[in-house]
Parts: structure tokens; sequence; C-alpha cells
């Protein structure tokens, strides 16, 4: 069947204005609603992505007993000597401080605030970098030997933190997993490190070895609250610093991505 001139260009216009169209709609939603073929695949497009994604997990306490994989190793090695670290221990700190300045202290020194020790006052961040920044399984007895030099430098944000909260008229409990037999190093390493005037140092005695983590500080803040204290605040780098029962009002975790204690 034959058509007038004019609306056989009218058709042909019209059909390749419709093919026109089809093909950037498909272009447009297969690159919409494209999916990775796998994780594997994704995760291996972009490394530093997926590291940073990582340490987001581990930091939220979503991933549970994990150990830094051995391909994010780097990307900490950035993290730490490039400065992100410090900055996100200094926001953690202020927002403490923030809060700090708002609680209606009782006096009569009971009103306190509870600090860990290592990864929170004191860094063994030069440790780490000689293990991989927490890649390597732990070792016990090389870390003991490192704490026992009594070196670890404070972080300016926390000993900032630590003042401040004095100033204000806190009274500062130290909760730390090390063992008695440590408090002579570590008392020392604190006063070189910049820090001084705490009220409690409390260890690991005898009764307490082999007790999580959790368990043991919970028990130790118990025994706070029952002397009359009143838990405003927790400064820890885990969560088992935080959690568990007795626990303060507010608690503030600050970064650590090297290693998780339950």
């Amino acid at each position: 069947m034959a058509f007038p001139r004019s609306s056989s260009i009218s058709f042909f216009t019209l059909l390749l204005f419709a093919v026109l169209i089809n093909t950037a709609i498909s272009s447009r939603v297969s690159s919409f609603i494209k999916l990775p073929a796998s994780v594997d695949e994704s995760v291996s497009s972009s490394l530093e992505s997926y590291c940073q994604s990582w340490r987001l997990a581990v930091e939220t306490d979503n991933a549970r007993k994990w150990r830094v994989p051995s391909q994010c190793v780097s990307s900490l090695e950035t993290y730490y000597n490039k400065g992100q670290f410090d900055k996100d221990y200094s926001v953690v700190a202020g927002y403490a401080y923030a809060y700090a300045k708002t609680v209606e202290l009782k006096g009569g020194g009971k009103d306190a605030w509870v600090f860990d020790i290592d990864e929170t006052l004191l860094s063994n961040l030069e440790y780490y970098q000689a293990h991989g920044y927490g890649s390597e399984p732990y070792n016990s007895t090389a870390f003991n030997e490192w704490v026992l030099q009594g070196t670890a430098p404070g972080f300016a944000a926390s000993l900032r933190l630590f003042t401040r909260l004095q100033n204000l008229g806190f009274t500062l409990i130290l909760l730390t997993g090390r063992d008695e037999a440590q408090r002579s190093v570590t008392e020392k390493n604190l006063l070189d490190a910049g820090y001084s005037g705490w009220e409690y140092l409390l260890l690991r005695g005898h009764e307490d070895q082999g007790k999580a983590a959790a368990q043991y500080k919970s028990e130790q803040r118990s025994r706070m609250v029952k002397k009359g204290y009143r838990l405003h605040g927790n400064t820890g780098d885990q969560w088992s610093d935080l959690q568990g029962f007795s626990v303060a009002d507010r608690s503030f975790k600050v970064p650590n991505p090297m290693y998780y204690i339950p």
C-alpha cells in the first residue's frame, strides 16, 4: 500500500525518534539498575572504599571478633599517619566535653568520669606499626614487653579532655585491663605523658584473671557506684569498656580499628 510522501517522512521521523528514545531509556535503565555480580567483584573494584566501609563496621560494633584484613593494612597506615585518626579522636573528645559542661555536679568529690588507658589515654601505635597494625595474631608476651618499656605517648585530644574534666570538677577514675603487676610502670607512663590527679587507677587483680573485659570492667564500675560515685561519663576505645552493667550516663567511644577486645 502506498503512502503520500509527507506521510512517509512523518512515519520515518517518528520511527527514528522512537528508536533513539528507546536506546537512551535502555542505557539509563541499565546504568541505574545494574547490580554487581558478586560482593567480591564490588570489593575488588575499590579496595580503599572497602577498607573505609570495613572500618565503619568495626567501629560501630557490627563485625565482632574481627582482626584487621591484610589488604587493609595500607589503608590503616594512611588513616593514622595522614592525620584522620587525630581528627576523628578530637571530634569525639569535643562531644564528650560539650556533654560534660551540661552536667550539674552535686559535689562532694563523687561526680566521676571513667577513662580506659590503652588506645584511650596512651597510644600503642608504635607497637602495632611493627605488628601489621593489628593484622598479626595478638602476642601477649611481646605486648607486655612493650608495656614494660613505659614509653607510650598520650593523645593530644585525650589529654585536653582529661584536663578540662578536672577543671570542671569531675573525679577521674582510670580503669584498665592491665595487670596489677604493671601498676608502677603504668603510673609512671601516665605521668610522663602529662596525666595526673586521678583518684583511682583500677587494674586486674588475681581474682580478675580470665574474665572477659566487659564483665571485669562492669564489676569495677559497680564497686565505684557502691562507694557512692556517680558515673556521669565514660571514655574508651572498646565497646567492652563502655557496655555491661553499672554503665555511665553517657559513654564516648574513641576510634580504634586495630584490635577488638570482647
